[in-house]
C-alpha cells in the first residue's frame, strides 16, 4: 500500500467521535501515512486543547483549529474555503470528514482528493418532519453526489442513513469502532464500589431516568452516575423525589477506566445509540454490562444479543441488574471479551478503513 496523505475534518473535539479520530490518526501514522486534523477552535475546553496539542506533536501534517459553528450559517463558507486551501497545500490524497459538519466541510473542500464521510450519528438524529431536520437531511442528500466513500460504525447506522438520506454514489462499508490494546487490561472494582455504574452524557436519550427508576425498584442497591450533561439537574431532582439521595451518587465526569473501579456492573440504559465506545471499553476491561437493545449494541453482543433489554423499561432493567449481580454472568463476560478482542480493535478498524480507501480510489480511477 502506497502511503496516503490523509486530512481528517471534524467539528467538536469531544466524545466518541473525537476518540475515534485520535485513535485512527495515530494508527494511520504508525503505519507510515502522513496525517493531519482540522477541528473547531472553540469547542472542548482545556482537556481537548491538551489532547490536540499532544496529537499535533505526533502527526506529520499537524493539527489546525478554525471557527466552526454548530448550526448552519455564513461562517460555514469560510470553513469550507479553509479546508479546501489546507487540503490543497498539504497535497492531501484523502479528506475524511467526521460528523455532519466535518463531513460537509470535507466533501465540499476536498478538491481532487478522495472524499470520505463517517456520519457518527450527526444528521441521522434529525427527522424530515420538522424544518431543521428537513433542511439538514436535504443537505445530506445533496452531498451524496460528492461522497466517494461512506463509512459507518455499525450496520444499524448504515441502515438508518440509507432510509433517511439515501445510498451514497460511491462505495460504502461498515467499520466497527475499536479499542486499544491497553484497554484489555482488567479493571477491578474498588472495595466500596456501588452495585451499578453509569458512564456517559447526562441527557434523557441515555436513559439515566430509567436507571434511577430501576434503582428505586431495587430498593437496597447503590448506583454511581459518572458524567455531566444538560439534564443533570433533572436527574438529581428525580433521584431526590424517589428518596434515593443515599443510594445514588452523582460523581461528575472522569475517565472511563477510573469510573470502572466504582461499580460492579455497567448499566447502559440508552434509548438510542450507534456503536457506543463505553460498551466496548467496559467489556474489554472485564466488566459485566447490562444494556438496551438499541442501535449497534446487538452487533457488539453477537450471539448474546438476546440478553439485551428493551429501552425505557425500568422493570426490565431492574430485573436484569438483579440477575447479573446474583450470578455475575462469567461465561457471557468471557464470550463478549473474546468477541471484542477479535473484532473491535483499533488495529482491525484501521485495517478496514485503509482497505476501504484503496478500494474507493481504485473504483474512482477505473
Amino acid at each position: 500500500m502506497a502511503p496516503f496523505r490523509i486530512l481528517h475534518v471534524l467539528r467538536a473535539p469531544i466524545g466518541g467521535l473525537f476518540r475515534h479520530v485520535c485513535d485512527l490518526a495515530l494508527e494511520q501514522t504508525a503505519r507510515g501515512h502522513a496525517v493531519g486534523v482540522v477541528a473547531d477552535r472553540s469547542t472542548g475546553g482545556e482537556s481537548s486543547e491538551e489532547a490536540l496539542k499532544a496529537l499535533s506533536a505526533k502527526l506529520k501534517l499537524g493539527v489546525s483549529r478554525i471557527p466552526m459553528s454548530r448550526h448552519a450559517g455564513l461562517s460555514d463558507i469560510a470553513a469550507v474555503r479553509y479546508v479546501a486551501t489546507h487540503a490543497r497545500q498539504l497535497n492531501a490524497s484523502v479528506v475524511h470528514g467526521h460528523g455532519a459538519k466535518g463531513g460537509a466541510f470535507a466533501r465540499l473542500g476536498a478538491g481532487k482528493a478522495l472524499r470520505v464521510y463517517t456520519p457518527h450519528g450527526g444528521s441521522l438524529h434529525f427527522s424530515r418532519a420538522n424544518p431543521v431536520g428537513f433542511a439538514y437531511l436535504g443537505v445530506e442528500t445533496m452531498l451524496l453526489k460528492r461522497t466517494d466513500l461512506a463509512l459507518f460504525e455499525s450496520e444499524y447506522a448504515k441502515s438508518i442513513f440509507e432510509q433517511k438520506i439515501g445510498k451514497p454514489n460511491g462505495l460504502s462499508a461498515v467499520v466497527h469502532n475499536g479499542v486499544r490494546p491497553e484497554e484489555f487490561e482488567p479493571v477491578t472494582a474498588g472495595p466500596n464500589a456501588a452495585d451499578v455504574l453509569f458512564v456517559g452524557e447526562l441527557r434523557k436519550l441515555k436513559g439515566v431516568d430509567v436507571l434511577i427508576e430501576a434503582i428505586a425498584l431495587l430498593k437496597s442497591r447503590r448506583a454511581v452516575i459518572v458524567g455531566n450533561g444538560p439534564d443533570r439537574d433533572a436527574f438529581v431532582s428525580l433521584a431526590k423525589a424517589r428518596g434515593l439521595e443515599a443510594q445514588i451518587n452523582f460523581a461528575g465526569a472522569m475517565p472511563a477506566r477510573a469510573a470502572f473501579t466504582k461499580g460492579r456492573i455497567l448499566a447502559v440504559p440508552s434509548r438510542a445509540e450507534s456503536l457506543p465506545y463505553i460498551v466496548l471499553e467496559a467489556i474489554a476491561a472485564g466488566m459485566s454490562v447490562v444494556a438496551t437493545k438499541v442501535g449497534g449494541i446487538p452487533e457488539i453482543f453477537g450471539a448474546d444479543a438476546n440478553a439485551l433489554i428493551p429501552p425505557g423499561d425500568a422493570a426490565a432493567l431492574a430485573s436484569a441488574i438483579q440477575a447479573r449481580l446474583a450470578d455475575g454472568e462469567g461465561a457471557q463476560k468471557a464470550r463478549l471479551r473474546s468477541r471484542v478482542s477479535s473484532l473491535f480493535t483499533v488495529m482491525a478498524m484501521t485495517d478496514s478503513i485503509l482497505g476501504a480507501y484503496e478500494r474507493a480510489l481504485a473504483s474512482r480511477n477505473a
